[in-house]
């Protein structure tokens, strides 16, 4: 028989709220300053007490419905006890055995993940290592903010299943709104718990911690179980411990022996009540839900008829697909007025210039509207221009470049320019037989067979209109004054 890997997920996220969990404190990630954002409960002073942040408590709710868990009606939290020197009461208040939601799953391709418990807790300080010092020091400005735990069922059996479950997660965390989920920042980290067995027996469990990118989270699960079945080949004992990953030499490494929840001596935090939720409070959170990653892939797929690379664009970029929609509304009123039915085509048509030429002016940046200069009406309105052939690809190009550095509309741009479709086919044949005329060796290849002398001819005519001709009409002038 094989080894079989078992694996699950804990997955932490910094949540979005304005203030910490237990005290008023501004949660800001970006503070740069150590030791800025703290007030004397967040950093434990005696006779201090805590105070529930209430919002954070309804994005976990929220996330829980968007991830069909079985939502509290009651629930507590527990202080969990161990120390650390970023933990500065010692103790850091969790939820333990009644967290806000349980028993939900999400489906990814790869498989249906089920979901045993996310709750809510306090983030830890963090500690700073100079180097050639024999000295830490402690930054509390992360210490106390709301950090939300989702711990998977050990559903999991590859590292690749991983990285698709936690990108999936990320996204809808985004949706929702809940967190920022940047992992470069630490917003949201993934910890593993892995085993490999021959039998229906779970293996001895190895954590790995804060793993701070997708493909590390990948690297790390395949590396581990390689090295857990290596052991086991060479009967040797895989050790229950908490490992670390090495980013420069791919490896995990042992950190500490792997505490078990006996050890953290749970017990309900004294200075906080339970808390009941009613039925009308929960349905008012669920109401709140927006649209989800996976029902946004159906209906863009169905009302848009968009390419599957196209589609993932769109759902992970949830700024670039909300503009899309709306570029869509514009031209579509434009539709109704000139009695034109929308087809699939004139979607793709406004995807491809957002996803390829749009795409290449961000120069690899993500789209974020707030800071983008062209308005949705003028983006449909040049969409408008390319659909009735009042100018062309080429044309196209500038006129794009041109409103995403400036935030003009394009019929100012093409008028100020000059840039029209050329439609004064007197003009435009003048040009042509005077095109002929100057390049009479690239007229006797193509009459003696060279079709592709018609392209040469075709370019000198663009030049000389400076793109404002049609490029297929051009061609077939071309055609026909030759024949």
């Amino acid at each position: 028989m094989s080894y079989k890997p078992t694996i699950g997920l804990e997955i932490h996220a910094e949540l979005n709220t304005r203030s910490k969990m237990f005290c008023g404190c501004a949660n800001n990630p970006n503070e740069k300053r150590p030791n800025i954002n703290i007030c004397p409960v967040c950093t434990a002073q005696p006779g201090t007490l805590p105070v529930a942040n209430e919002e954070a408590v309804k994005k976990v709710i929220k996330t829980g419905f968007a991830l069909n868990c079985k939502i509290a009606t009651e629930s507590k939290f527990d202080r969990k006890n161990y120390f650390y020197p970023d933990i500065p009461k010692g103790y850091q208040i969790s939820q333990y055995d009644e967290p806000l939601c349980a028993k939900g799953y999400l489906v990814v391709d790869s498989g249906k993940i089920g979901i045993t418990r996310i709750h809510l807790e306090e983030d830890t300080g963090s500690s700073i290592h100079p180097e050639g010092v024999d000295y830490s020091l402690v930054n509390f400005n992360r210490a106390g903010v709301p950090l939300m735990e989702l711990v998977t069922e050990p559903d999991i059996t590859s590292g690749k299943q991983a990285s698709d479950f936690a990108k999936e997660l990320q996204l809808i965390f985004k949706y929702l709104g809940v967190s920022d989920a940047d992992m470069e920042k630490g917003l949201m980290r993934v910890e593993v718990n892995i085993s490999v067995s021959k039998t229906k027996k779970f293996g001895t469990k190895v954590e790995i911690k804060n793993l701070n990118s997708f493909k590390v989270v990948q690297k790390a699960i395949d590396f581990e179980i390689a090295r857990q079945i290596e052991l086991l080949e060479n009967k040797e004992v895989v050790v229950q411990e908490t490992r670390g990953w090495h980013d420069k030499k791919e490896v995990t490494f042992s950190q500490r022996k792997k505490e078990s929840a006996h050890d953290y001596r749970y017990f309900p935090e004294p200075d906080l009540l339970p808390m009941n939720f009613d039925r009308q409070y929960l349905q008012n959170i669920k109401s709140t839900l927006p649209e989800l990653p996976e029902s946004k892939r159906k209906r863009f797929k169905k009302e848009y008829g968009l390419e599957e690379s196209q589609l993932e664009i769109f759902v992970t970029q949830k700024d670039l697909s909300e503009y899309f929609e709306k570029v869509i509304s514009e031209f579509s009123e434009w539709l109704k007025v000139e009695k034109i039915r929308a087809t699939k085509d004139i979607y793709k048509l406004v995807a491809n210039y957002l996803l390829s030429d749009l795409a290449g002016l961000l120069e690899g940046k993500e789209f974020v509207e707030k800071d983008f200069k062209i308005t949705p009406e003028n983006f449909a309105e040049f969409i408008k221009m390319i659909y009735l052939q009042e100018i062309n690809s080429k044309t196209a190009k500038m006129v794009l470049s041109e409103m995403f550095g400036t935030g003009v509309d394009p019929s100012s741009i093409v008028e100020g320019n000059n840039l029209g479709q050329m439609k004064d086919d007197g003009k435009l044949e003048k040009i042509i037989k005077e095109v002929i005329v100057k390049n009479p060796k690239a007229v006797a290849d193509y009459k003696s067979g060279n079709k592709n002398a018609i392209q040469f001819l075709s370019g000198q005519v663009m030049a000389l209109t400076r793109g404002t001709a049609n490029p297929s009409s051009v061609q077939e002038m071309l055609k026909k004054i030759l024949s």
